[in-house]
């Protein structure tokens, strides 16, 4: 079941034999198409323009529900770089330093954390233990960002000293959120909707928490059980929204993409910043790098039951975003070859 929603050609021949992307359904995406295995959401924006918009396969097996350009999934760690930005805004208010002491902002901070700066935080530069590994046994419901920083509490080393090295890190997008609430009077969810979503129209898009909000048009996630797909949507740490919280479609990060050019979002000194690689190449929630020697930006997302993409090549004025609805594959590759028909 694939579903074709835009199709704006350069040259105007019938079926867009010219567009290269023309054959997907039967290549790269035979997998994710059907109406009884969940499926993907893909984008190609060129130039400022929606080259393909497609939905493969199922929001939904079990109401029949299709996906389309408006189908929301979790975008796991592709949240981070929302993260990242409302961190920049309120240093663009003046409401937050970039080497500011954690400690200086959050309670309970542990006491060899008291060098961790909010740049390191972001940076993936803290050193700070991974609160997957420290969840205390017994713990009873879903972790919560405010869980994340009691969990670490009580901590008594780093895995290297801050600023010194890179090491990915959950934990520190989970404080970011908890910086951004106490900082900005807002909570987490409030501060995204009013600060990035309301302003950019991106009116489906939403920091998701199990029984206190919905997500519209909502994909659930599935993990497969031989060829089965079961519905495998939630776990332990879905609640946790700084680092993979957020939900949003193709058509709302069609919008997201295209305010990166500008300063809408913050001034054109910080969104300079927000694209420049510290170690290991990692920005303000983006991984800065290259691709068949085309400068790139991206970041991948991977949770129970969703693996998400997002890679802009800024130079070429192109954008590729896959989201899906299934436990695997991993979809970064899918994305590069979806890159290689327009480079």
């Amino acid at each position: 079941m694939r579903k074709l929603f835009v199709c704006l050609c350069i040259v105007a021949l019938s079926g867009c034999a010219s567009d290269p992307y023309a054959d997907l359904p039967d290549s790269l995406f035979r997998a994710y198409d059907g109406d009884d295995v969940p499926g993907a959401a893909v984008m190609v924006i060129r130039n400022g323009e929606v080259v393909r918009a497609d939905g493969f396969g199922m929001a939904d097996i079990e109401s029949d529900e299709a996906i389309g350009p408006e189908t929301n999934f979790r975008l796991a760690s592709v949240t981070k770089q929302f993260t990242a930005m409302s961190v920049a805004m309120l240093v663009d208010d003046g409401l937050v330093g970039l080497d500011e002491p954690v400690h200086e902002i959050l309670d309970n901070l542990p006491a060899v954390a008291e060098d961790v700066t909010v740049r390191h935080l972001i940076q993936h530069q803290s050193g700070l233990q991974d609160y997957e590994s420290i969840i205390p046994d017994g713990f009873e419901g879903q972790v919560r960002d405010a869980d994340v920083l009691t969990f670490i509490s009580n901590t008594d080393s780093l895995y290297f000293t801050p600023g010194t090295d890179y090491r990915y890190s959950n934990t520190g997008y989970a404080l970011l959120a908890l910086i951004v609430e106490a900082r900005s009077g807002l909570s987490f969810p409030d501060f995204l909707r009013q600060r990035i979503f309301e302003p950019l129209d991106m009116s489906a898009s939403v920091a998701f928490v199990n029984g206190l909000n919905t997500v519209p048009e909502r994909a659930f996630g599935y993990s497969f059980e031989g060829d089965t797909p079961v519905r495998d949507d939630q776990s332990q740490t879905s609640a946790v929204l700084g680092d993979g919280g957020i939900y949003s479609s193709v058509n709302d990060l069609f919008k997201w993409d295209q305010a990166l050019y500008g300063d809408s979002l913050v001034g054109d000194s910080l969104m300079t910043l927000v694209f420049t690689p510290g170690l290991s190449g990692y920005g303000f929630g983006w991984r800065i790098d290259s691709y068949n020697g085309h400068n790139r930006m991206g970041h991948t997302g991977s949770t129970r039951g969703f693996r998400t993409v997002i890679h802009r090549y800024p130079d070429d004025g192109l954008t590729v975003i896959i989201l899906t609805n299934r436990n695997g594959p991993a979809v970064a590759d899918l994305a590069e070859q979806v890159a290689a028909r327009y480079l």
